[in-house]
């Protein structure tokens, strides 16, 4: 028997993500990233609740967020407004809540208040700063140069100075900063998919409605949301044929986060296309005797047909500029986003005079716990040689790294390869998803960086199912604190959502009941 009812209201879909938004929001009170002086010990009564309490909203949220999926999929799917406002009620409780799932916001504050304070970000963490903006950091991070580029830094650098170090004021602000760039991802998203050939309601449901979306880029106001925002206005750009405000707009967003910088290639293809595209159409080989003057006889104008002839009798035919080889094209578009990109970072760094060392900082090391494949695949061959008494134990993380930098590439050049002429958003999008699943270190919100790519272009339902499982696994998969789990914290994130799973049957149930005492009545009237 299924657990939904065939027959999909959105309104209770609405319902049902804001009961879950709202309950997330008041189990963070006492469980998520609170500030130092407010934080709760993990085995305390208040902080058990809320955790109980902010697992059974999230699945709610996710149940509801799948239940609208089916609604888009439906004969009559809710249109554009509908699903804005369905983002919006989901999203207002967690504006009002404190940082989830992530404590990297008070570490954009503490690297604000450095470079207010002249202090080289790319070299220093925040434990150079000292204060209580530093006690907020995580601890791993304290000592951490940042990898983020000078746009990003401009911004945590005002929101510092408006909201006066004041950390709570500074929350807000960021989180405001992160809602510009959801709202830049919200206008970008139906624009792509039609580019694309894709459904635009889906677009918004799988990119911005995506609970990933409302828990990380909401609830946790990270930067990759002013990144995503950038470089989805830019590729907007591109294909409206504005190529030079494309390549500002990616390099700015390069500027917040590094992979960004991927998105050139697109900028790059289009541009080549345009180039290519805008040629004169080729002339035609064909003989003809014009007027010829014989003495003082002038004879008319003769078309004959068309004649080949021997290649030492034609004459040189002039090749049109559509049937010249597409390097020509490319290679002037690369030449141009390359100058234009290059002007762009040097104009950036200038204004916000914060150097060039967040390219150095790029290799900002990797959290020893972290749980991306390449960490996890390293740890359990370095626990392996260590039992068996091998030496090489200390180098099976770096050597699993290594490995997944080249299956980075290679996934990236088959991705290029395959989908660069028809697809290139798309192609971006499963680069992005390589570079993030791949990689080092990951994040649920690191998905993102494909996932919004994907779900204005992905090419069939296949892919869009597979996505869209991925985001409600993900979403479970970090507590509203930031840290770790524990293994008391993850019974009692597992019991929240079971309590959440009894009553969406308890409630079906209930529905079920309902439907079929209406359907007796009336048969019976």
């Amino acid at each position: 028997m299924p657990l939904v009812p065939t027959s999909l209201d959105t309104r209770r879909c609405q319902l049902l993500g804001l009961v879950g938004s709202a309950a997330l929001a008041a189990g963070g009170v006492t469980a998520g990233a609170l500030p130092v002086r407010d934080a709760l010990a993990p085995e305390s009564g208040r902080a058990a609740i809320g955790l109980v309490g902010a697992y059974f909203g999230l699945v709610l949220l996710v149940a509801a967020w799948a239940l609208l999926g089916r609604a888009v999929r439906g004969p009559k799917p809710p249109d554009r407004r509908t699903l804005l406002l369905t983002l919006g009620l989901w999203a207002a409780p967690l504006l009002l809540a404190p940082p989830l799932f992530s404590r990297d916001v008070y570490s954009y504050l503490a690297q604000g208040a450095m470079v207010d304070a002249q202090i080289d970000v790319y070299t220093h963490g925040p434990s150079r700063l000292g204060g209580p903006l530093n006690d907020e950091v995580a601890p791993l991070w304290q000592h951490t140069p940042t990898p983020y580029g000078p746009l990003f830094l401009a911004c945590a650098t005002v929101i510092n100075n408006l909201s006066h170090t004041e950390v709570s004021a500074g929350v807000i602000g960021m989180r405001l900063v992160a809602l510009l760039g959801v709202a830049g991802m919200v206008f970008c998203l139906p624009i792509l998919a039609r580019h694309c050939g894709a459904d635009p309601a889906t677009a918004i449901w799988l990119g911005a409605l995506n609970p990933l979306v409302l828990l990380h880029l909401v609830g946790g106001a990270h930067n990759d949301a002013i990144m995503l925002g950038l470089l989805g206005a830019g590729l907007v750009a591109a294909l409206g044929r504005w190529p030079v405000l494309a390549v500002v707009l990616v390099t700015l967003a390069a500027l917040v986060k590094a992979p960004a910088a991927m998105g050139l290639l697109a900028v790059a293809l289009l541009w080549a296309r345009q180039l290519g595209s805008g040629a004169p159409p080729a002339r035609t080989s064909r003989v003809r005797l014009t007027s010829v003057r014989l003495t003082s006889v002038r004879l008319p104008s003769v078309r004959l047909p068309s004649i080949r002839l021997p290649s030492v009798l034609t004459p040189p035919v002039r090749t049109s500029p559509a049937r010249r080889p597409v390097r020509a094209p490319r290679f002037t578009a690369a030449l141009a986003v390359l100058g234009i990109s290059a002007a762009t970072t040097a104009a950036t760094t200038a204004v916000t005079g914060t150097g060039y060392g967040w390219i150095g900082a790029l290799d900002t090391p990797v959290s020893p716990q972290n749980w991306s494949i390449t960490s996890s695949l390293g740890r359990m061959t370095g626990a392996l040689l260590d039992s068996a008494g091998s030496g090489l134990a200390q180098f099976a993380t770096p050597a699993w790294h290594l490995a997944g930098l080249a299956a980075t590439a290679l996934a990236i050049l088959l991705a290029w390869r395959r989908h660069h002429l028809r697809r290139p958003v798309y192609a971006l999008g499963l680069s992005l998803t390589a570079v993030a699943v791949l990689g080092p270190a990951i994040r649920p919100w690191y998905v993102l960086w494909g996932l919004f790519l994907i779900a204005a272009a992905g090419p069939g339902r296949s892919v869009r199912r597979a996505v869209a499982a991925a985001s409600a696994v993900l979403a479970l998969a970090v507590l509203p604190n930031g840290f770790a789990p524990q293994g008391p914290q993850v019974a009692l994130a597992t019991f929240g959502g079971v309590l959440a799973v009894l009553a969406l049957w308890c409630a079906h149930r209930v529905a079920q009941r309902t439907a079929s005492r209406s359907d007796a009545l009336g048969s019976t009237a």
